[in-house]
C-alpha cells in the first residue's frame, strides 16, 4: 500500500479531508501507506446511507445474511498469511501473531454467519384468555464501531460480525495508528452482496471524527474498545441522545502463583501473559502475585526467561517480541519504568529502548520486583512489556490483592489445589478467570468482558452479543374467541 487509501462511504471509495502517513514500527524507514481522513460532511453522508441500507438489510432472509458473513470469514482465513503480514507491518506484533489474529477474525465472521440461522424467538400464553404472545429480537439499527490499534482486525471483527448478523448497519472508525488493516477488511466486505451504505469506513482522529460520530443523534448504538478516559467521554456524549453503549476499557490483570504451583508452568504463563504482543493486550498479566514460599525461585526463573526473549523486527524469524506500536507508546512505557524506580521498586531486568538493525520502537521486557499493590505501576494500566511482582504470604492475601483494583477484566491462578482453584474462580472479581492458563487468550463463542472500570454495558462475543446488537419486541395477538371458532 503506497497510494492513497480511501474511506468507504455509501458504497464508494472516497478521498477525504487530508491524509496521514503510516510507518512500520519495526522499520521507521518503511511507509506502509497513506490514508485519507474523513470529513464531517462525509460522516453525515455515511450515517444517512447507513439508515437507508439498514432497512433493506434487515429485510434480507437469514440465509442470505449467513452467506455474506460466511464469504467474509472464509476469505479472511484463506488470506491470513497475506493480511497477517500487513497487520504485523503496521502494528508490530510478530508475524505468527499477526497471521493468527486475522485467522481468528475470520472465525468470528463464520461463527456469526451460523448465528444468522439460530435466531429463534419465544412464545407464551397471556394471562388473558384468547391472547398469545410472541417475543423476538430485532436489529438495534445503526451501530458505530470504534476499535483499538492493538488488535486492529480481531477486535473490529468481533463487533462488526454480530452487528451485521443481527441485521444492523455499521459505521466503523478504526484507530488511526493501524488504518491499513481496516482498509483491507473493508475491501473484503465491500465486495459482498450488501446494500450500498450498510457498511462504512470513516478514518480520522478520535478527537475530531470520532467525537462527532459518538455525538450524533443518528446513531442507535456505540461499541467501543479503548481507554477509560475516552470511554467516559463517549458515555457522556451518548447519554445526551440515549444511545445504547457497550464499552471495553482498561485493565490491570493479575496472575496469582501459589506455593503448590508448577513453577515452570507458572513462569511460562507469566512470560506469555505479560510480554506477548509487547504487553499491549487488555488481558496482559501486568501484576504477578506470588506466594512468599516460591517467590525467590519464581523471580529467578522469570528474569532469566525475560532476558532470553528475542526482541526484533515483526517479520523476522524467531522474533518473540516486536516493537511497541508508536513513539508515543514507547515514551509512555519508558516513563513508567522511571516511575517504578522512583516508587522504590527494583528493576530486575529490561526496561530499555533497544537499537537494532532497523530503526524501530523496540524495548526490552522489564520485570519489577519488590513492588506493592499501592504503587502506581500496580494501579494504572501501562499497556507495556512490564511485569510487576508482588509478594504475598498466603492464598487469602493473594486473592485480596488480585481484587484490589478499580478494574476487573481477567485474572488467573496457578495451583495444584482443586479447592483453591474453585474458590478463586468463584471469588475473583473479574469477568474472565483462568486456572493454570495465561490471563491472555479467550474463545470467540463465549462472552467476553469485565467488571469495574474494565467494561460497561452488555458482554461481547458468543450468543451474548445479541443483548447489545438487538432490541426485544413483545407482540400480543388476539387468537380468537370461542364464537369465532364455532
Amino acid at each position: 500500500m503506497t497510494d492513497l487509501n480511501r474511506n468507504y462511504i455509501a458504497g464508494t471509495w472516497q478521498a477525504g479531508n487530508g491524509e496521514i502517513e503510516n510507518r512500520n514500527p519495526s522499520d521507521l524507514g518503511e511507509v506502509v501507506g497513506h490514508f485519507a481522513q474523513a470529513s464531517a460532511s462525509q460522516l453525515d453522508d455515511a450515517l444517512a446511507a447507513a439508515r437507508q441500507a439498514q432497512a433493506v438489510w434487515a429485510g434480507y432472509g437469514p440465509e442470505r445474511r449467513h452467506d455474506v458473513l460466511m464469504a467474509i470469514g472464509t476469505e479472511m482465513m484463506a488470506r491470513a498469511a497475506e493480511l497477517g503480514e500487513l497487520l504485523s507491518r503496521e502494528e508490530g506484533k510478530p508475524l505468527a501473531e499477526g497471521k493468527g489474529e486475522v485467522y481468528r477474525a475470520g472465525q468470528f465472521f463464520t461463527y456469526y454467519a451460523a448465528e444468522c440461522l439460530r435466531q429463534i424467538g419465544d412464545t407464551a400464553d397471556s394471562v388473558r384468555a384468547g391472547v398469545e404472545i410472541d417475543v423476538r429480537r430485532e436489529p438495534v439499527g445503526v451501530v458505530a464501531v470504534i476499535s483499538p490499534w492493538n488488535f486492529p482486525t480481531a477486535t473490529a471483527s468481533w463487533k462488526i460480525a454480530p452487528a451485521l448478523a443481527y441485521g444492523n448497519a455499521v459505521i466503523w472508525k478504526p484507530a488511526n495508528v493501524t488504518p491499513a488493516s481496516a482498509v483491507a477488511l473493508t475491501e473484503i466486505i465491500s465486495r459482498q452482496d450488501i446494500p450500498a451504505g450498510l457498511f462504512n469506513l470513516v478514518m480520522g482522529a478520535g478527537r475530531e471524527i470520532g467525537q462527532k460520530l459518538v455525538e450524533s443523534p443518528a446513531l442507535d448504538a456505540i461499541s467501543f474498545t479503548g481507554s477509560v478516559p475516552v470511554g467516559r467521554g463517549i458515555a457522556r456524549a451518548a447519554v445526551e441522545n440515549f444511545t445504547k453503549i457497550q464499552m471495553e476499557m482498561g485493565s490491570k490483570n493479575a496472575l496469582a502463583v501459589m506455593d503448590d504451583a508448577d513453577l515452570d508452568l507458572a513462569v511460562g504463563l507469566a512470560l506469555g501473559g505479560a510480554f506477548g504482543g509487547s504487553g499491549q493486550k487488555c488481558t496482559a498479566s501486568s501484576r504477578l502475585v506470588v506466594h512468599a514460599a516460591v517467590h525467590d525461585e519464581f523471580v529467578e526463573k522469570l528474569v532469566a526467561g525475560a532476558k532470553a526473549l528475542k526482541v526484533g523486527h515483526a517479520l523476522e524469524d524467531g522474533t518473540q517480541i516486536g516493537p511497541v506500536v508508536s513513539e508515543e507508546q514507547l515514551n509512555a512505557n519508558l516513563a513508567y519504568v522511571e516511575l517504578g524506580r522512583s516508587e522504590g521498586a527494583t528493576l530486575a531486568c529490561g526496561g530499555e529502548r533497544l537499537s537494532l538493525a532497523t530503526d524501530g520502537y523496540y524495548m526490552s521486557p522489564a520485570v519489577f520486583t519488590g513492588t506493592t499493590n499501592a504503587m502506581r505501576i500496580n494501579r494504572e494500566e501501562m499497556f507495556a512489556p512490564i511485569a510487576c511482582v508482588i509478594k504475598v504470604g498466603s492464598y487469602a492475601e493473594a486473592l485480596e490483592v488480585v481484587n484490589d483494583t478499580e478494574f476487573g477484566l481477567t485474572s488467573g491462578i496457578v495451583t495444584r489445589s482443586i479447592a483453591r482453584a474453585t474458590h478463586f474462580r468463584r471469588n475473583a472479581r473479574t469477568g474472565c478467570v483462568m486456572v493454570n492458563l495465561p490471563t491472555a487468550g479467550t474463545d470467540y463463542h463465549v462472552p467476553f468482558g469485565g467488571r469495574g472500570n474494565s467494561s460497561y454495558g452488555p458482554r461481547e462475543q458468543g450468543s451474548y452479543a445479541a443483548e447489545f446488537y438487538t432490541t426485544v419486541k413483545t407482540a400480543y395477538i388476539a387468537a380468537g374467541t370461542p364464537e369465532e371458532l364455532a
